[in-house]
């Protein structure tokens, strides 16, 4: 048992109590700080990643073997045509409360790599599913220009969900380049290039930079444990203390 006394309030505790409480207020100040280091890596990710956006735009045109995920956001030029007859409809896209797909279709470049998918925005679902949307391009040769970015991931990934239709254009819940590729008989880049919002031939395009959770939410986190630790705090020293009886 430990006992402290001091301005008339004794404080006494037994040494597990003590422990118990040391263990889960460590445990909860690691977790805030833990929340307060992601909050600043992510912090740093999306300086990054902004950064990346506002580079001067690599021509792809005869590259091959990029690493995508470090040109993320890398505003890209590309020269070549579209393979307009094999397009692909991601399904269950929902844009300000509408349902509808995202529309992507292969692009062949000049430089004779694999094909790229350009994702040229979201078109409503229509009347019915049915009845797919129009969604015709020029295969004429010309110079696409975009931002490189990783595929659209569903919240939820339902089993099945990335393997193509028989019929073009294909839809699908789930991308997946090598499937894709083995359909369509030619290999295909594990990436997208979002259609820049002033090129033609595209739909409704809202690109944004974003992370799962944001620096922000992080740091509200950080908080939530911090005042946890301080309520344990207050708690155990409320229910350890008493006054001491004068006389």
């Amino acid at each position: 048992m430990i006992k402290l006394s001091t301005g008339g309030i004794e404080f006494r505790c037994s040494l597990s109590a003590l422990s118990g409480y040391l263990l889960l207020f460590g445990l909860l100040c690691s977790l805030g700080f833990w929340q307060l280091s992601r909050g600043e890596q992510k912090t740093i990710l999306l300086a990054q990643q902004q950064e990346a956006s506002n580079a001067e735009a690599l021509d792809l045109t005869r590259q091959t073997g990029i690493n995508s995920d470090a040109l993320r956001y890398r505003p890209v030029l590309i020269s070549g045509h579209y393979d307009a007859v094999h397009q692909i409809l991601i399904d269950n896209q929902m844009l300000n409360g509408k349902p509808g797909y995202l529309v992507l279709t292969p692009f062949l470049p000049d430089g004779g790599q694999p094909g790229i998918l350009v994702n040229r925005g979201w078109i409503a679902l229509g009347v019915s599913r049915d009845v797919l949307p129009d969604i015709s391009i020029s295969m004429v040769a010309q110079q696409v220009r975009g931002r490189i970015n990783r595929f659209p991931e569903p919240g939820l990934k339902l089993k099945g969900a990335e393997i193509p239709g028989e019929t073009w254009p294909v839809r699908v819940q789930v991308l997946d380049s090598k499937l894709l590729g083995d359909k369509l008989g030619y290999a295909l880049a594990d990436y997208q290039i979002e259609l820049d919002p002033a090129q033609s031939e595209g739909y409704q395009r809202q690109w944004k930079i974003a992370v799962a959770i944001p620096p922000e939410k992080h740091r509200a986190y950080a908080v939530q444990w911090f005042g946890l630790a301080l309520t344990l705090t207050a708690l155990f020293v409320w229910t350890s203390s008493r006054k001491i009886p004068r006389g």
